[in-house]
């Protein structure tokens, strides 16, 4: 089992310094993973949780953390899609997996806060196709030296861009979601699944379902990354050892709070305890 670690960039921490320093920390102590989350603006629950303290923007707090740190590996927990354009994203991520040596691992979902949908400028309802061609345009940009596509959204013929990812052929692509479509989406497109929450039990339940959309799509020999996000609180020996028979490859755990102390101390407390020198 590999252990990851989401940064509290969402928690209103003051000093965007202090996050960037638990990821740090988290390589120090031997986690495999650190992850950030993605909002644009503080709207519906993000407001209530936050009100006007700040929730740090997730590429930027990567990058700054790819530049002190060396061998974890650097995920986005997740970035929501219908708020990005997929050709400024591609060259985004494609820069970051040079600069960071080939350790970006692209968490995406197409969200679920409509208030933000709507001032952003995006079609909540249309989401999940966006969404789709959203991932496609990616693949074909990091895949081609003259990509081409024709969607509803996006129609080009014959487009370069540079650089492509160091990671070859691309980096890995996980989705977020717990329902059908998501499951569909990972199946389809995707090198992993990256839910929220998941029992044990349900992971069973929903990677039967993505393996039988995978068969569907022609790719049934897919070896999926299954990454469970989750608060740290409950996690013990037996809850690991259930995610394990259950197929989970990665355990990504948050303290649901904005105090860097609490967090630390989780942070080493956990370590002691789950990850082996």
């Amino acid at each position: 089992m590999r252990f990851g670690f989401t940064l509290p960039n969402n928690f209103g921490v003051e000093d965007p310094h202090n996050v960037v320093g638990l990821g740090v920390q988290a390589e120090q102590l031997g986690f495999d993973s650190v992850w950030v989350n993605h909002h644009v603006i503080n709207v519906g629950y993000v407001h209530d949780r936050l009100g006007q303290a700040p929730y740090h923007d997730a590429l930027v707090i990567l990058t700054w953390l790819a530049a002190n740190t060396s061998n974890v590996t650097l995920g986005t927990s997740v970035l929501v899609m219908p708020y990005l354009h997929p050709m400024i994203l591609a060259k985004e991520i494609s820069t970051l997996d040079h600069l960071s040596g080939g350790r970006i691992t692209l968490g995406l979902g197409v969200g679920s806060l409509p208030e933000e949908n709507k001032i952003l400028g995006s079609d909540y309802n249309n989401r999940g196709q966006y969404s789709n061609e959203f991932v496609e345009v990616l693949l074909r940009l990091w895949t081609s030296d003259e990509a081409s596509f024709e969607g509803q959204h996006w129609q080009f013929e014959g487009v370069v861009t540079s650089p492509k990812p160091l990671q070859k052929p691309h980096p890995p692509i996980v989705i977020g979601g717990n329902r059908a479509p998501a499951l569909r989406r990972v199946a389809q497109l995707a090198d992993g699944w990256h839910p929220l929450g998941i029992s044990p039990s349900g992971v069973t339940e929903r990677l039967s379902i993505i393996r039988r959309e995978a068969e569907i799509a022609g790719r049934a020999d897919t070896k999926f990354l299954v990454q469970i996000r989750r608060d740290f609180d409950g996690v013990d020996a037996e809850l690991i050892e259930a995610y394990e028979n259950a197929g989970v490859t990665d355990l990504v755990l948050s303290c649901n709070t904005g105090d860097v102390g609490i967090i630390s101390d989780t942070l080493t407390a956990f370590a002691a305890h789950h990850i082996r020198p």
